[in-house]
Parts: C-alpha cells; structure tokens; sequence
C-alpha cells in the first residue's frame, strides 16, 4: 500500500429479499434509488472512494426486484464508479422494460454521448456529495442546463443543511430536481429544525420531488425507523403527488450486520408511517410513473 493512504473498508452485501408482511404490494410498483456495481479490471472503482462494495451485477439487482415483486427499477450511479456510467448503460440494455437509468456526468461530454444515454433510458443525472466520487452542487447550474435539453431531472445526493443552503439556486432551476433519502434531515432536530423546513419550503415548488429512501441511514434503531416516521408524514403531506420511493439496493457503506436492511422491512416501514394503502399507491405506483415514463418508452421532453 502506498505511504499515506488508507484503504477503502469492504461493505456488508445485501440481505435477501422478502415481500413486505404488512401489505400487498400493488402491481406497476417501483423502486426509485439501486446501485448496479462491477469492481476488478473491466470495471474499476474510483481511487478517492469511502468504501469498497462487492459486486452486484444488473441481473442482481432484477432478482431482487423480482423476490420483492416489484416491477420497475432506477439504476441510479454510484460514486465508487465516479462518471464511468458502463454499468448503468448495460442494465438499460438488459432490462428495457424494467429499468431507467441516472448517471453522474462531469458535464464536458458530447451531445452525442449523452442522447446516446438518453435513448437507452437514462433520465437524470444525480449530484452526490454524500461520498467522495460523486459530483458536487458546485457545478449544479451547468449541468442542469445540460439536462434541460434531454428532459432529464436532476436528483440531489445532499444533507439538508445544503439543500437549505442552496434553496434560492434550485428553485430558479428550470429542470426537475428530486431529493433523495428524506433530506438527509438531522432526526434529532426533529421536523422544525430549519433545515427540515427549508426541505418542506422546497418540497412546495411544483417540480421538486423526494424519495422517501434512505431512512436507515438517519437513525441507528433500526425499522421501522420510528425516529424517521414523523419525517415521511411531513413530505407527504407537503407534497403527496411527488414522493416516490427507494430501497437504496443494495445498501452499500454499511459495516455491522444489525444495520443493513432489506427490502420487504423498508416497505412495511413506509406503510406504517404513510398509514394507508392509498398512499403507499401513490407513492409507489402513481408518482414514479408520471416522473420517469414507462420503461421501453422514449424520455419526455
């Protein structure tokens, strides 16, 4: 190992799959926020990363939608993959009519290289400054003027202490922005913390839109995240028709056993805070659909 630097520590894998106990999961349902993740030579990570996954393939990610019963799917970039989107393109190219695609990009790429994306059903690209590898929100203006064109949204990888920093920017966006992880809110501060209500400020604009994903990551006592559930009835009720949902498959940067969860006790989670299976329909039927379009469908512009 060369003199000063630190190995990136190897991640848990994913926990298998199982349908949710609480609920019938209702046909045309989605899964807004998955990683797809190679490694070795053909597929290598980025050197400045915070962890090293294992390897799971696009077909992976297909059979744990399937165990879940789930049937569509968002690839959305890794930052141990940096702005190499290979990976993401070969899933879109296997499942056409299961997955859409958000890749990062640096912003300098040819048209061409991003329609040629675009047509294989990326619709988005994702600011992520939760690790190191992803792009930050200091280059949000340009490259959301490189979505525009290409009907593509931007999803936002930030705390809320940065969405609320950044407010004046992103509501003078004229492009899509989706939050992902809840805000990345401070439970602790609980929904009148002024970030949390920078979060709900932005959550009133018509085209922001957040993922109620991610609240493993917000609280330590495990689901169903009771911490958290005030932080789902809040986005919802502020914005019922653009939340959507994500399991974060396969639920990387994650060291102890106790702490990865899966995707069956995620969901049961979120119908225990929304409370009612209209919503859970909204939120994984409804929502997603009218964001991202059919898979095996062109992008809207």
């Amino acid at each position: 190992m060369t003199a000063g630097i630190v190995a990136a520590p190897s991640c848990l894998p994913p926990r298998p799959t199982r349908l949710p106990s609480s609920f019938n999961l209702p046909r045309g349902a989605w899964d807004t926020h998955a990683h797809v993740i190679g490694g070795g030579e053909h597929m290598p990570f980025v050197a400045n990363r915070n962890y090293t996954p294992p390897a799971q393939r696009p077909e992976d990610y297909v059979a744990a939608l399937d165990a879940a019963q789930v049937d569509f799917g968002i690839v959305v970039q890794i930052s141990v993959h940096g702005h190499d989107n290979r990976l993401i393109a070969d899933a879109l190219r296997k499942y056409p009519q299961r997955l859409r695609g958000v890749v990062s990009i640096e912003g300098t790429e040819p048209d061409e290289e991003l329609l040629a994306l675009r047509n294989l059903g990326v619709c988005g690209i994702r600011i992520n400054e939760h690790f190191s590898g992803g792009v930050g929100a200091d280059r949000l203006a340009g490259l959301a003027a490189r979505c525009k064109p290409l009907g593509w949204h931007v999803d936002l990888g930030l705390v809320a202490a940065r969405l609320r920093e950044l407010a004046p920017q992103l509501e003078a966006l004229d492009v899509p922005i989706v939050i992902d992880h809840l805000g990345y809110c401070d439970v602790a501060g609980g929904i009148a913390h002024p970030d949390c209500q920078a979060v709900l400020d932005l959550l009133r604009n018509k085209n922001v839109w957040i993922k109620l994903s991610g609240a493993y990551r917000l609280t330590s006592k495990g689901a169903p995240y009771s911490e958290v559930g005030p932080f789902y009835r809040a986005f919802y009720e502020a914005a019922p028709e653009r939340c959507i949902w994500g399991a974060d498959w396969p639920n990387v940067a994650l060291f102890e056993s106790r702490m990865v969860p899966e995707f069956g006790e995620q969901l049961d989670a979120l119908y225990e805070h929304l409370g009612h299976i209209d919503r859970l329909h909204a939120v994984l039927v409804r929502n997603p659909l009218r964001l991202y379009g059919h898979p095996g469908t062109p992008v809207a512009l």
